[in-house]
């Protein structure tokens, strides 16, 4: 391996996602991936760095922009820009490589990836009748060369630039030309479209390409002949700016600022990069893209994320073996799941277990006459929410029924302020959330005249994120936890109160001390010659001051081994300051979003799972919660959770700071995918 030259002792959290996107385009370049998964993998790429510019990067802007404004400022901001911005154009170029290796390889497969100029007549004709019968309505042209303001553009969106010439008009006009915008309606349409087969072969087409042909019936009225389309999108900051306005309640205020969002400055700008340098100019003119604005020059088609929605064809040769929620003997033995809940302490693990469990436990707790309340803080929700449904049935019920919905949840603020208002007209209790503090934490307490219950779990209650990430949901009726899930509820309702907890690692004013006290523990038990180690699951670590403990730990003989998916600032394997840490991230077809902690402590060790990542926001600035995991049972199966992550060599990736993102290759050399080998271990408990 390269000898590592260490100039800081931690990376850049914006650098070190650009490496953790990186690696979800390693999984699309990945050969032994199925076809139609590396195609989804681009589209998860896509996906991630829009939000990333939209958010990261326009921060950065901002923070550049301060700092020349300021005297004496000395900031990295400028540097670490630079260097994002210099891995995306490295990155996008692979990106496109890996897309027309792809495309090669689905013609292999007699799936024929074509444009408009590789028509047949047969497809011609599907195309005319298409046109009329449904895309015709959809598309709505605005012609920008007459246009003196900059038209209000959807940054998440694909656009058609057109250049259209050679007028049929006298000949004053015959060299005029006009420019115009097609917004591809990829909200109300595919992105693709399905043409007749032939001979087996599959036919799918860009609605790129379907509105390129389609162009001269569009602007038949204009009386023109040629037409020239490519594509571009363009990013806006998208970060929320508040005032400190006394008069407007936070409800108002943030409904205002998700409006004006769309009016974001743009800071990246990705088009063809055949299109005309006249066109090009007057579309940078027009959207008020400035020199400071990431400038992209690719290939014919953008806004790779609609790969998400890539059409299957039914192919499911070329897709994961497809692996379905399993069931779970003992809760569907019960006739009641609160009585199981304090039978014992239980746990799902999603996506291998079903969602449902959680969602009957609701429903029951909803019927059942002993229970008297129900309370929940909801950060993220399903669009047609079950968890919705049992809580409004509750107050129907005549529970006390109360929600805690956090407002700033990025990109889900509509939504949820949508999902509050219906919850207060179903006569649910609604907590718009805690002044100054995000609450993250992922709670549930539900009261009863018996032994109350609660829920805690690492990922949000949402039915269509427990398909697709890999979360837990303890459940307990540990009187002791019980208690201080109340008293969390109470602060939340009334943040003036200082409560205290001896149980649960609670955010902003606990986690931050105690898990640097634990690991305090662990060094002085690796000084006693005691067992001392730390294995940490969770999504990222970039907060300096965990760090710097980490490397003390690692320093004074602690062994450190840490799945983390995304932003990781440490650097691994340096003598005298990490030698002892090891990293690593897997990229599979779930999304890795548990967050566990285990603690050697001499021996007798110590369980947590939770809400938070080690960063400084879910340390100081949101409510968020770890609970202790008591039950051996449950802490057996996190430990298998880690061991079964830490043993994978196909999908888990060398996250040591410097973005080679090599494969884990472990010494036994025996093939290993942990989220394969998780689902059969569960799939062997039913038997």
């Amino acid at each position: 391996m390269k000898k590592k030259s260490i100039i800081h002792k931690s990376i850049n959290r914006d650098i070190s996602w650009m490496y953790f996107n990186k690696r979800i385009l390693d999984e699309a370049a990945n050969s032994n991936n199925p076809l139609l998964e590396r195609i989804k993998f681009l589209g998860i790429y896509s996906s991630n760095l829009d939000e990333f510019f939209r958010v990261r990067v326009a921060t950065l802007r901002r923070m550049i922009d301060i700092e020349d404004s300021v005297k004496h400022v000395k900031s990295d901001s400028k540097l670490i820009l630079k260097k994002v911005l210099k891995l995306n154009l490295q990155y996008a170029k692979e990106l496109e490589e890996i897309f027309m290796g792809v495309v090669a390889e689905l013609k292999a497969n007699n799936i024929c990836l074509i444009n408009e100029k590789q028509l047949d007549e047969n497809q011609k004709l599907f195309i005319e009748e298409f046109y009329q019968e449904e895309l015709m309505n959809s598309l709505f042209p605005v012609l920008v060369s007459q246009m003196d303001e900059e038209p209000i553009l959807n940054d998440k969106s694909t656009y058609l630039a057109i250049e259209i010439s050679g007028s049929k008009k006298p000949d004053k006009r015959k060299n005029k030309k006009e420019y115009a915008l097609i917004h591809i309606p990829t909200s109300q349409l595919s992105r693709f479209l399905v043409l007749p087969s032939n001979d087996e072969k599959h036919f799918i087409i860009f609605m790129d390409d379907v509105i390129r042909y389609c162009l001269p019936k569009i602007f038949a009225s204009l009386n023109f002949t040629t037409y020239e389309a490519y594509t571009m999108k363009f990013t806006r900051d998208a970060e929320l700016d508040f005032d400190n306005s006394a008069y407007e309640g936070i409800l108002e205020k943030v409904s205002k600022v998700v409006k004006n969002r769309k009016l974001g400055a743009p800071v990246r700008f990705v088009h063809d990069r055949d299109m005309p340098n006249g066109l090009l100019k007057y579309c940078e003119k027009l959207l008020k893209i400035d020199k400071e604005a990431a400038h992209i020059a690719s290939g014919r088609y953008h806004n790779f994320k609609d790969l998400l929605n890539f059409p299957s064809l039914k192919r499911y040769d070329l897709r994961d073996t497809v692996q379905p929620p399993l069931n779970i003997p003992h809760f569907d033995d019960a006739v009641n799941l609160l009585d199981l809940v304090r039978e014992k302490d239980r746990y799902l693990h999603y996506p291998y277990h079903s969602f449902d469990y959680f969602i009957r436990l609701l429903r029951e707790a909803a019927i059942n006459p002993d229970v008297k309340e129900i309370k929940m803080t909801i950060y993220r929700l399903a669009k047609n929410s079950k968890v919705i449904q049992a809580l409004i049935c509750a107050a129907m019920n005549g529970k006390k029924v109360t929600a805690n919905v956090e407002l700033f949840a990025r990109f889900d603020e509509s939504s949820n302020i949508n999902w509050a208002q219906k919850m207060k007209d179903a006569g649910i209790n609604v907590v718009l959330g805690v002044e100054g503090l995000k609450v993250h934490s992922k709670l549930v307490l539900i009261t009863s005249r018996r032994n109350s219950v609660v829920c805690i779990g690492t990922g949000n209650f949402h039915e269509g994120t427990a398909t697709l990430y890999t979360d837990f949901t303890l459940m307990t009726a540990n009187k002791d936890i019980v208690n201080e899930v109340k008293t969390i509820f109470d602060f939340i309702e009334h943040p003036y109160l200082t409560p205290t907890f001896k149980h649960l690692i609670v955010s902003p004013n606990f986690t931050r001390k105690k898990i640097i006290s634990l690991i305090n523990k662990e060094i002085e038990n690796a000084g006693k010659g005691l067992p001392a180690y730390l294995w940490y699951k969770v999504n990222h670590i970039v907060d300096p001051k965990i760090i710097d403990k980490l490397y003390e730990a690692s320093c004074a003989g602690v062994e450190i081994k840490l799945l983390v998916r995304g932003n990781c600032s440490i650097i691994t394997g340096v003598k005298r300051m990490s030698e002892n840490i090891e990293v690593y991230g897997i990229i599979d077809r779930y999304l890795e979003h548990s967050r566990i902690l285990i603690f050697g402590n001499g021996g007798d060790e110590k369980y947590y799972i939770g809400s938070a990542d080690l960063m400084e926001r879910n340390l100081d600035r949101r409510i968020e919660v770890f609970t202790p995991v008591y039950d051996a049972d449950i802490q057996k199966q996190l430990r298998l959770t880690l061991e079964y992550g830490l043993r994978d060599n196909l999908k888990a990736r060398i996250v040591d700071g410097m973005g080679s993102n090599e494969l884990h290759n472990t010494n036994d050399g025996v093939p290993f995918r942990s989220q394969e080998e998780l689902y059969k271990f569960y799939k062997s408990a039913i038997k």
